[in-house]
């Protein structure tokens, strides 16, 4: 991936200052190692006139991969093929991003003790990026740049030129040229923008993610007319970080127009009682409601079935009246985390008894989940394909056949109410769908009906009037009295 930065100058500001500004000299190649590849930095052309500088991100694929991250786009995590062959050695990303900030640190900053009045002024700035993912496409890219200050230029990249019929890719070739803008603010525009437009990022986002932002949007982004956008895709649509950035991005606005400090607006409520308003996770809503229908079931063995990596397995540890817990899952690396997580290498022997972890497909029959008293699949189905799903159901109800069964999914019409995910989007990148209520019902009852179940449904979180609630629970049953041969098997 490819980045150049050109400025001009005169023979008493001689363009080839920007060497001094980006603390790499003209005259030199440089490269620089980072996690993923070796970055170069070198300069075209120098001269009094015209300065230009490259920077050239060599991606090692191989170490990508290792570390996890190398998965393609929109394909699953087990494609292994994708985790080679994807666009991330060519195209601007998160990656260029990344190795920008570790390059040019200082240039980011602001900071050039040898030309300290340079960097503080304005420079006449072209950065041309040949290959750049845009999902959004061009207009996209001059919503994001154009209130920034700079003209923008986005040409399509086509598919194939060879096949014009086929039309464009979703990469677009930019130039960006400014006159109002110093260097600093130039760099820290690409390294949030870079990977807002690509829409996705190598490594993973923590709450770290949101002091970054703020820093690099310092200036601009509380003011930007696309501020929720930026904030929500450079943070990887995580709702929690994305609603902590706008209520700090919301403080410095209101902090500018009163001409005053953060800190003095933002001392109306102390600090014990904000933590006594924070909202209780959806994700530990979820647990309770399960916790509370196992024992209305009054379930003792139960099964996590795609229990990740053992959250919930946890949860059902705590309470002694659950005297064996068995988490189930396709993924090896899920349950080495839960183990680590369960701290099973030192758990006590009696303590170590009430657990099993174990590697299993649900797309298959295993007769070790028989003879269980409950079955959890919290937010596992809408993992799978839709074809896939009738051997989810037979494995489970016809083959398993525990007394309960609780299955949890995302309900898709409370999407609306998230502010930070996009319309038509759904809530996770993996997910192969999401029902409405309805959808989830009909389901739910031509499963019971098939084999040999009652059914009750629960809302899980805040029951919204008009969109029902995020996470909906359907409560599977049967009355052992009636028989354990499901009707389908009845009959055959």
């Amino acid at each position: 991936m490819f980045l150049t930065i050109s400025t001009s100058g005169t023979a008493a500001l001689p363009a080839t200052d920007l060497g001094f500004l980006l603390h790499k000299h003209p005259d030199k190649a440089q490269k620089f190692s980072t996690s993923y590849g070796t970055a170069h930095v070198f300069y075209p052309e120098a001269d009094a006139e015209r300065c230009t500088a490259a920077l050239l991100l060599e991606v090692d694929t191989v170490a990508l991969v290792r570390r996890g991250k190398g998965k393609g786009r929109g394909g699953a995590p087990e494609a292994a093929l994708a985790q080679y062959v994807n666009d991330r050695p060519y195209a601007a990303s998160s990656l260029l991003a990344v190795a920008l900030s570790g390059v040019f640190s200082s240039a980011l900053r602001g900071v050039c003790n040898a030309r300290p009045e340079r960097a503080a002024e304005p420079l006449p700035l072209r950065i041309e990026v040949p290959a750049l993912p845009a999902r959004g496409g061009p207009d996209l890219v001059r919503q994001l740049f154009e209130p920034l200050g700079w003209a923008v230029t986005a040409e399509p990249v086509a598919l194939d030129t060879e096949f014009p019929e086929w039309g464009d890719s979703r990469y677009v070739r930019l130039v960006l040229e400014s006159e109002k803008l110093t260097l600093a603010e130039a760099l820290r525009h690409l390294y949030v923008l870079l990977p807002v437009l690509d829409d996705a990022k190598h490594y993973w986002v923590s709450s770290e993610e949101v002091d970054k932002l703020l820093r690099a949007g310092e200036g601009w982004l509380p003011t930007h007319p696309e501020q929720k956008l930026i904030t929500s895709r450079y943070l990887s649509r995580r709702w929690s970080l994305t609603r902590q950035a706008m209520e700090r991005l919301e403080l410095v606005r209101l902090a500018e127009a009163d001409d005053s400090e953060v800190e003095s607006i933002d001392n109306a409520v102390a600090q014990e009682s904000e933590a006594e308003e924070k909202p209780t996770p959806l994700a530990v809503q979820r647990r309770e409601a399960i916790l509370a229908a196992l024992h209305a079931s009054g379930a003792a063995r139960v099964l996590d079935l795609g229990c990740g990596q053992g959250q919930l397995v946890q949860a059902l540890l705590k309470d002694v009246r659950f005297s064996e817990v068995v988490g189930v899952d396709v993924s090896v690396r899920a349950l080495t985390i839960a183990s680590r997580r369960l701290k099973l290498d030192r758990m006590g022997e009696r303590q170590a008894a009430r657990v099993k972890l174990f590697q299993g497909s649900l797309a298959y029959t295993d007769n070790r989940l028989k003879g269980y008293d409950a079955a959890v699949l919290s937010e596992v189905i809408e993992h799978l394909d839709l074809p896939r799903l009738p051997a989810l159901e037979y494995a489970v109800f016809g083959h398993a056949r525990p007394r309960t069964v609780l299955v949890t999914t995302p309900n898709v019409e409370y999407n609306v109410r998230w502010d930070t995910l996009p319309a038509g989007h759904v809530r996770h990148g993996d997910h192969r769908f999401e029902w409405t209520r309805e959808e989830f019902r009909t389901w739910s009852a031509a499963v019971a009906e098939r084999y040999g179940y009652e059914v009750d449904f629960e809302p899980v979180g805040p029951d919204d009037p008009e969109v029902g609630p995020p996470t909906q629970m359907a409560v599977f049953h049967r009355d052992e009295i009636l028989g354990d041969t499901p009707k389908e098997a009845k009959a055959a």
